[in-house]
């Protein structure tokens, strides 16, 4: 009797000493997952790469949104408050909404300057850099260059290796992890450049149209040639001299596509196509992130989109 019951109680102090060691292992495991914000869809997909299973990563913009204009609501600036790792755009795309979610945010780690912030123009290349005392007039002009340079896979390249060093220096049990995972992300990337660069080595030099000033990098990456933009102005609507003008020019070189991400709206832009005989090709703005779509496939849906219009 006395038997049965030690040894009873012996299975029970198993049962509990193994469901401790679960806890206290997933619990660790729960400490060493670095919460990672990104503004866009496009960083969250590699951050989320290169990070592997060490990273839980958010996106403050949907895919759907223009980065320019996010709401700065509160559960952005909540979401915000737990991170261990803010990585931005940079270059003034976010900064008509993002200070404010930080302050919100009352998180230290992520406020610019400190440890748990990654800017990530400071890491690329930007184009367009203004050579002349900017003006109000002018548009939405960054002061800095242009942020859109995630549509330029070589970039990209530079970001995933920017973002890996960051997560290594945070989390030092992970770096081994970390440099295996980017050294994946850009093997893969390379591959798929060198396929979506065969692909479309026919369309340099072709000439295009864009709608905002935000194709920049797609086309020096690609060497096609942005004649003109819809938006006369960045961020101003055009007027109906310049929609005019800018169908009489694309009928004259016979401009063979216009193009625009998917977030704007495409009244002035099906005129223009349809009175040139150019193709208008909305192109997604961003990676589908929360749909589970990755960064080479976001910009194999660009290759895809552009190598069925060019």
């Amino acid at each position: 009797m006395h038997f049965e019951r030690g040894t009873v109680m012996h299975k029970l102090l198993l049962v509990v000493i193994s469901v401790l060691a679960t806890w206290i292992v997933g619990a660790r495991a729960a400490r060493a997952e670095l919460a990672v914000v990104t503004t866009t869809p496009d960083l969250a997909a590699i951050a989320a790469a290169v990070g592997g299973g060490r990273v839980r990563v958010k996106a403050l913009a949907l895919p759907t949104q223009d980065p320019h204009w996010v709401d700065a609501r509160p559960n952005l600036a909540l979401e915000l408050s737990k991170a261990d790792l803010l990585i931005v755009v940079g270059a003034e795309l976010e900064s008509g909404w993002l200070p404010t979610l930080q302050v919100g945010s009352r998180n230290g780690k992520v406020q610019s300057g400190a440890s748990g912030y990654l800017d990530c123009a400071e890491l690329v290349d930007l184009l367009e850099r203004p050579t002349v005392k900017l003006e109000r007039s002018m548009g939405h002009i960054h002061p800095s260059g242009s942020p859109h340079y995630l549509l330029d896979p070589r970039q990209a390249e530079r970001v995933a290796v920017g973002i890996g060093k960051r997560l290594a220096e945070l989390d030092p049990e992970g770096r081994g992890s970390y440099l295996e995972l980017t050294k994946r992300f850009v093997t893969k990337l390379r591959s798929a450049r060198a396929r979506w660069e065969g692909k479309l080595k026919g369309v340099r030099g072709r000439e295009v149209i864009a709608f905002h000033r935000s194709l920049v990098y797609l086309a020096n990456w690609l060497g096609l040639e942005v004649i003109d933009h819809v938006e006369q102005k960045p961020g101003i609507p055009p007027n109906p001299g310049h929609v005019a003008a800018l169908i009489q020019r694309a009928k004259q070189q016979r401009v063979r596509a216009l193009l625009q991400e998917s977030w704007y709206p495409t009244n002035t832009s099906e005129l223009i196509a349809k009175k040139s005989g150019a193709r208008l090709v909305r192109l997604p703005g961003s990676t589908n992130f929360p749909g589970g779509q990755s960064y080479v496939d976001f910009l194999d849906q660009i290759v895809t989109a552009l190598s069925g219009a060019l």
